[in-house]
């Protein structure tokens, strides 16, 4: 979604406060200038409560206090920026807050939790947030906030194209010709600048393959589609397996595809690499019948979301110590039946809207629960009903490979006794394994190419 169109040059204010309640007071008050119906009380006291429930802190200087009420405007966004900083009570004493995103959303909004990660996910990348703060004024701030919101972050400088690109791409379209492929997918993480070209391969169907499609440094739009993976190694195409598991579930991708990949080394300016991947055999123990690979009850961007908190663990492991993690995701009611509580559940009683995984304020929570022995049970629509759960599907236990322990064992056990997806991050070797219906499909190793 654009949210450049929600921005204003009235709702970009310098801040002069230094708390955070009466920095809300004034960013709120340049909210309500063309909005009379809405109650400027009502609306601080309803950010000020969620603060004091849940922090909206999203590291780097950066806040986003957020309220839903009853508007006729889906949402509306304001920006303060306060030069000097203002205190906020859980940072270090040198920290400040200097930027606060106001999000104001109309309760029947349905991508609210999508519109909050996609300003999350700015907020967090610290050169974009620099650009912010050093301004000179709310002009070129307003001028820095568009960019951004519009997807324009890191606007690509054209690069002559080198001979190396030039025959990789002439050699991929033979390529994919040759060996009937229905796509060709271009990993984009590849470059840090465009190379001068009219067009991808305009007789194929093209799939981008990125970390995030708002930073990449190619035309998102001269391609079918795009893929939004993020990687965690420097491997020519470590995105692919993860990549190819989201286009299937969005059905981007078919299980009678053969496609031609088209990589290098991230940020290495140079693709290097042209793989060819028949799909029914890259993922034919797992696709045995791709229709109900994804429940009907999982949504895509949950699915997508799970895997991408798992890997993270996987990498960052917790405060430098390597961690496992089990999530079951899918058929809860049916999954909680063979499940029971191991510590008392430290979800209950928060509004579903909170626990959500969509929700971007979860992934520190989630990380942090992540040290409590038991799974994580999901909703197909997100919400997390509990962690630190013992599975218990004993008739459904059935031979893994060596190696793999109680996590794997519940997983494929669970997989088998439900319609559900499972997903393991092991604490032993860092590998990220989905399971369906028992079968497994390791999506990503850490310090393996």
């Amino acid at each position: 979604m654009r949210l450049d169109r929600f921005l204003t040059r009235s709702r970009i204010l310098e801040l002069k406060s230094t708390t955070l309640a009466a920095a809300l007071e004034e960013t709120i008050g340049a909210c309500l200038g063309n909005f009379k119906d809405l109650d400027e009380a009502k609306l601080l006291s309803g950010l000020l409560e969620r603060e004091s429930t849940m922090t909206t802190y999203l590291g780097n200087g950066v806040i986003l206090p957020h309220v839903r009420v009853k508007m006729k405007r889906r949402y509306i966004f304001a920006v303060g920026r306060s030069r000097e900083g203002i205190h906020y009570d859980g940072l270090k004493e040198e920290e400040r807050i200097h930027i606060v995103f106001v999000l104001i959303a109309d309760e029947t909004a349905r991508d609210y939790l999508q519109v909050l990660a996609s300003v999350a996910r700015l907020a967090k990348d610290p050169d974009f947030v620099d650009s912010l703060v050093a301004a000179p004024d709310t002009g070129v701030l307003y001028e820095r906030m568009i960019a951004g919101f519009g997807g324009l972050v890191g606007k690509p400088v054209l690069m002559r194209q080198n001979r190396t690109n030039r025959l990789i791409f002439k050699e991929a379209e033979k390529i994919a010709r040759g060996s009937n492929c229905s796509a060709i997918a271009v990993f984009g993480d590849t470059l840090t600048t465009a190379p001068a070209v009219s067009s991808w391969f305009p007789k194929f169907k093209t799939i981008l393959v990125t970390r995030n499609a708002g930073e990449t440094n190619l035309d998102a739009q001269r391609f079918t589609a795009v893929i939004q993976v993020r990687s965690f190694s420097k491997t020519r195409l470590a995105q692919m397996r993860s990549a190819f598991l989201v286009g299937i579930t969005r059905q981007i991708i078919h299980l009678d595809d053969r496609i031609c990949c088209v990589g290098g080394i991230p940020e290495s300016d140079l693709f290097d690499t042209i793989v060819v991947v028949d799909v029914q055999r890259e993922f034919r123990t797992l696709l045995v019948d791709q229709s109900d690979f994804l429940p009907s009850d999982i949504k895509p961007e949950v699915f997508e979301r799970v895997i991408g908190v798992a890997m993270e663990l996987a990498v960052e492991g917790r405060e430098a110590h390597p961690v496992g993690a089990l999530f079951v995701l899918g058929d809860s009611a049916k999954v909680e039946k063979l499940s029971k509580p191991l510590v008392l559940n430290p979800f209950y009683g928060y509004r579903e809207e909170d626990r959500n995984i969509l929700n971007p304020f979860m992934d520190e929570t989630i990380k942090e629960f992540s040290s409590i022995d038991g799974a994580f049970i999901i909703r197909g629509d997100g919400v997390i009903t509990t962690a630190g759960s013992l599975i218990y599907a004993p008739d459904f236990y059935h031979a893994l490979p060596s190696g793999l322990g109680s996590r794997h064992a519940a997983a494929a056990a669970i997989s088998l006794a439900t319609n559900c997806i499972s997903i393991v991050v092991s604490s032993s070797t860092g590998q990220v394994t989905v399971f369906r219906r028992g079968v497994l499909l390791p999506l990503f190793e850490k310090g393996v190419s």
